[in-house]
């Protein structure tokens, strides 16, 4: 253990002005630190205070305006030029509605009549004649009599699978 009454009077005088210089930079930087911040809400305050003047000598301005033109508009005035203001902001885009209206028509006139060919096309598509019933008959007939699926075939003038199809939907093979 370390005894006070050991330590030399000069070291402890030291460390105490070591201790008393550290705390003074210490409080020195506080002090500058809070300084900054005091300044920079300084400034932003003084700026809040010259907006709000500029405001309030807006609204001063305006209410001036406003008594001073008072006496030359009627509500009905106030009203038309309202309506006229309205007026003249929707009426572009009642144009460009009607433009996609007419563009929407056009491309449903294309739709329909594309729907039209391609319905026209499906009713020329012919059934092959191998799915007749007189060509089916034949084709079981000559089945069960042990004709090879490519002899039957070769002799309606109908392909081999078109053959196995007709087989396998009457459920001979």
């Amino acid at each position: 253990m370390i005894s006070f009454d050991s330590i030399p009077l000069e070291y402890v005088v030291i460390a105490l002005a070591a201790l008393n210089l550290y705390l003074l930079y210490f409080v020195f930087t506080k002090d500058t630190q809070s300084t900054k911040n005091i300044r920079s809400v300084a400034s932003v305050v003084e700026e809040l205070n010259r907006d709000i003047y500029y405001l309030k000598k807006g609204v001063d301005e305006t209410k001036k305006i406003v008594a001073a033109n008072k006496d030359r508009m009627s509500d009905d005035e106030i009203y038309q030029e309202i309506e006229r203001s309205v007026y003249d902001l929707i009426q572009p885009l009642s144009l460009n509605l009607r433009r996609v209206q007419e563009t929407l028509d056009t491309i449903d006139a294309q739709i329909d009549s594309r729907i039209s060919h391609l319905e026209s096309g499906v009713k020329q598509i012919t059934i092959p004649s191998s799915i007749h019933a007189n060509d089916d008959e034949k084709i079981i007939s000559l089945f069960k009599q042990g004709v090879s699926l490519e002899t039957i075939s070769k002799e309606l003038h109908i392909s081999k699978p078109e053959v196995e199809f007709v087989l396998k939907i009457n459920k001979i093979k």
